[in-house]
């Protein structure tokens, strides 16, 4: 399972809420983008984004979100969600995501997001700034 999740900088384990359920006894799709949501929240806070909006006004923002379901996940469960980033653009930052289900040893679901770099005291999108770019190159190993 390790080997699933190797590429992936930040990774974050949590159990499946009996309430991410739906009436048709699996886990609600919704449920997914907020795993997506808690590994990218957690890879913004190591390499210091949130910090960065703080002082600078200038942070992500997502612009876009995709997710293909691979396995439907059923409670209970531990999951297991990989973060991390696969293009950097001028504006913008491709990060993909992907689910592991830690009871059947597979992949649960992939996806992409697109998070937008936003100047927040303008209401604007901006340019990465050279020294997030040099932080996420840093971070990523690339």
């Amino acid at each position: 399972m390790q080997s699933l999740l190797e590429d992936y900088p930040v990774v974050v384990e949590f159990p499946v809420a009996w309430g991410d359920m739906d009436a048709l006894q699996h886990v609600n799709n919704v449920a997914y983008l907020r795993y997506f949501e808690h590994a990218r929240v957690a890879y913004s806070k190591k390499v210091g984004l949130h910090d960065y909006r703080d002082q600078t006004g200038i942070g992500p923002i997502l612009g876009s979100v995709h997710c293909k379901y691979k396995l439907p996940l059923t409670y209970p469960d531990v999951i297991s969600v990989g973060a991390k980033i696969t293009k950097i653009e001028e504006d913008r930052v491709t990060m993909k995501h992907v689910v592991i289900s830690q009871r059947h040893r597979k992949i649960a679901a992939e996806g992409e997001g697109v998070i937008v770099m936003y100047n927040y005291r303008e209401g604007k999108k901006t340019a990465i700034p050279d020294a997030l770019r040099l932080r996420l190159v840093a971070f990523e190993g690339k």
